[in-house]
């Protein structure tokens, strides 16, 4: 590891030994993940994680926020911010393959002038973003399940207070339920990553049946004119569209969240260059175009307000076009849709604290890897336990809160070191740059920015906290270590050198 002193003029060499305490982890050395995820298995892990249980929640919820079928603009607003930041993760995750996703592209393009504070920032926060936006899915499960248990159905939403919530019998049978669901998700992941791409081809085949179920169920009884029965004057400048805008672009952040998981298992992609970057555009032009028709669909069966009413309303489209009995037997389609979405978020999301911890930069105990079946099983019990406890909380609060709190520290971060990486790393071999640069980087820019600044004061002030009090358990930890701003800057161009020791 070189390392550098700050002077006023710039960086100064002072020693290119290399510091056996902090380096991090050379290529080649220790154990490695398998390779053996190819194009079709990246689609569908992203297509699982993004679909799930998602829109099935959701739709009700933006319907509502927007006041009526306009919500359509959302999604669609929705799918031109996913593309924009989807360019940003392609170039950063073809660059650099490998386990973490953001946690590299932060790690490497900001090491010039703040050590190792904003990757430190990321894990530190990831550590409850992740998890939040997996539990909307362990809550909708429980909403769905609410379809053949109505005692669950009625039970009155979590206040936020989880030991006042556990006080009555039904929310018992809920926090059981939740934590059942986030346990067999890990138990199913505890396995080899190959054996995982073939259970992962399973789930998305059953994702597709489902969305294509209800998608023919809308069709054969669809009516236009309910479809796009907009409310009058909705589109004027204080009309439902406008007020409700940010709201509904929020929920698409959210449904469209997922196309960058093939970039976070990097080390398991063949021909990463490649196929990461083809995995998040199909991937998110495929959810596109799913969305669409699932939301077009639905409210051209049941009116709006009825659709904003209902807490399953995949449950109720069925029901009322094919009845009763198709409506249960696309209920448990729709649980093990859930299930799966959970199941991929948590097999990328056990890499990130795994890649940080292997650094240096996080407890000791992430950088283990299962010794027979090769993947972190450290990192993947514990964001499966903090999965659990988050799926106690309201899903409209959880679904802000995720919002707020990966804006800072990934969606604008990344877009900052993607610039930084293409001046301080010009010769980083890129199988894949961004069209337009910087076109895309500026509109996701601004579409987080908006996101964020429409989340809630609440929200916004508890994102910022969180960050704070990771600032200070960063300086803690870098005295401890005696790293930057403790002692000096250290630089090392990890994927840049590993370019280098390939073609030597």
């Amino acid at each position: 590891m070189i390392r550098y002193e700050r002077h006023s003029h710039g960086f100064f060499r002072t020693t290119a030994e290399v510091d056996t305490t902090m380096s991090l982890p050379i290529s080649g050395e220790g154990p490695r993940f398998t390779r053996a995820l190819g194009l079709r298995s990246a689609v569908a892990i992203n297509m699982t994680q993004m679909c799930g249980i998602g829109p099935f929640l959701t739709i009700p919820l933006m319907v509502g926020s927007m006041g009526g079928p306009q919500a359509i603009f959302a999604w669609l607003l929705g799918a031109a911010l996913a593309i924009a930041d989807g360019m940003v993760w392609a170039e950063l995750g073809a660059a650099m393959p490998g386990a973490g996703g953001t946690y590299l592209y932060l790690r490497e393009a900001f090491q010039y002038r703040t050590g190792r504070l904003m990757p430190f920032l990321f894990v530190w926060t990831i550590l409850i973003a992740v998890p939040l936006i997996l539990s909307t899915g362990v809550i909708g499960i429980v909403q769905y399940l609410g379809y053949y248990f109505p005692s669950l159905a009625s039970a009155p939403p979590p206040s936020g207070s989880i030991l006042r919530d556990l006080w009555t019998m039904t929310h018992v049978k809920v926090t059981l339920i939740s934590v059942g669901v986030v346990g067999l998700a890990v138990w199913t992941l505890h396995r080899g990553i190959a054996a995982i791409g073939r259970l992962t081809h399973v789930l998305f085949v059953i994702m597709l049946v489902t969305v294509g179920l209800m998608i023919a169920a809308c069709a054969s009884h669809f009516d236009p004119r309910l479809a796009f029965a907009f409310p009058p004057g909705v589109f004027q400048p204080k009309g439902a569209f406008w007020l409700g805008l940010g709201q509904g672009l929020i929920y698409a952040i959210y449904d469209y969240a997922g196309y960058n998981t093939t970039a976070c298992i990097g080390d398991e992609i063949i021909n990463p260059g490649r196929v990461i970057p083809r995995s998040i555009l199909y991937s998110i032009l495929g959810i596109m175009g799913i969305y669409l028709l699932m939301n077009i669909g639905v409210l051209g069966v049941v009116p709006w307000k009825e659709v904003a009413e209902s807490s399953s309303i995949g449950s109720l489209v069925m029901e009322r076009t094919w009845g009763k009995s198709a409506a249960s037997v696309f209920t448990a389609l729709v649980l093990i849709t859930g299930f799966a979405s959970i199941a991929a978020g948590l097999l990328g999301a056990s890499r990130i604290p795994y890649n940080a911890a292997r650094d240096g930069l996080f407890f000791s105990p992430f950088a283990r890897l299962h010794p027979r079946l090769r993947f972190p099983h450290v990192g993947l019990w514990v964001m499966g336990g903090i999965t659990a406890i988050a799926s106690f909380f309201p899903l409209d609060q959880v679904i802000n809160m995720l919002t707020a709190a990966i804006v800072l520290v990934q969606g604008l971060s990344q877009v900052v070191a993607l610039t930084v990486l293409r001046r301080r790393q010009p010769g980083l071999p890129r199988p894949y740059r961004q069209h337009l640069y910087p076109l895309a980087s500026l509109v996701s820019a601004a579409g987080w920015l908006y996101a964020y600044s429409r989340s809630g004061t609440l929200m916004i002030s508890l994102s910022l906290g969180w960050v704070a009090l990771g600032a200070f358990a960063f300086l803690l930890w870098a005295r401890s270590v005696r790293t930057w701003p403790f002692g000096p800057l250290e630089i090392r161009e990890a994927f840049l050198e590993g370019t280098k020791e390939t073609q030597h």
